[in-house]
């Protein structure tokens, strides 16, 4: 059988892949901090240092586009903004660090300071944040979360800590599954003191929707057009298999 198929099956393959990258793009247009994932093919096979004619394709989300979303003000004195490169450390699910630059941030029945998605946010320590009860929050330029206890009008906001926010400048970052971003080997970023965010606002995907409407096209119709290779693949296969058995 003609290698064409089997390369033509990898680009399938790799059209795939790129459609799944694209909806998922799509689908966090409206995530806050999102960046959307940059999907590119690599050939899998060389020879002699150059790319054979009938290469095996392999396409896979190989990194994230860190450029900066637009920010929004919302008036919400637990929103924030990073400014300049710093991301946002959280507690994943199945602990380690991860890190995002997603901002809308809540407390938590339990009084872990936590993410629009239920990740508890980490503090300079590396332990989530917890709020005592009833305490009245706002962020600081800093990272600081300052409380007040309203039993007590009239007190000074104290610290309760500070978020952990972290410089991926010099550092490898892989983008997980879950959209977060995270070292490879589970390793750590280191902190930056001198990393700033704005309160009562959020930064925005940076995806934009109709480049990537358009990537979703150009991906549908590349996965179709190696389909449709395929079948000639296998129509010049049977009409070789017909010659053969009338010589």
């Amino acid at each position: 059988m003609d290698r064409l198929i089997y390369t033509a099956l990898t680009g399938m393959d790799s059209a795939m892949n790129r459609q799944r990258a694209v909806a998922n793009n799509l689908a966090n247009a409206s995530t806050p901090g999102f960046r959307q994932e940059i999907f590119s093919v690599k050939p899998a096979t060389l020879r002699d240092g150059s790319i054979e004619a009938r290469a095996l394709a392999r396409g896979a989300v190989r990194a994230a586009d860190m450029a900066k979303g637009n920010i929004n003000t919302t008036g919400q004195p637990l929103d924030i903004a990073v400014q300049g490169e710093a991301l946002i450390a959280y507690q994943a699910p199945g602990g380690g660090e991860v890190y995002s630059r997603r901002g809308d941030l809540q407390v938590a029945s339990t009084g872990v300071l936590e993410n629009g998605e239920g990740l508890p946010v980490l503090g300079e320590s590396g332990a989530p944040v917890t709020v005592p009860a009833g305490f009245r929050v706002t962020i600081g330029e800093d990272g600081s979360i300052l409380g007040t206890d309203p039993s007590e009008p009239g007190a000074q906001a104290q610290v309760i800590d500070r978020i952990k926010l972290v410089s991926p400048e010099g550092s490898t970052l892989l983008k997980g599954i879950d959209s977060f971003l995270q070292v490879p080997g589970g390793g750590a970023l280191p902190g930056d003191p001198t990393a700033r965010v704005t309160a009562g606002a959020l930064e925005q995907s940076n995806v934009q929707t109709a480049s990537t409407l358009v990537d979703m096209i150009e991906a549908q119709r590349a996965f179709e057009q190696r389909a449709k290779i395929i079948q000639t693949a296998g129509q010049l296969d049977e009409a070789s298999a017909r010659l053969m058995g009338m010589s």
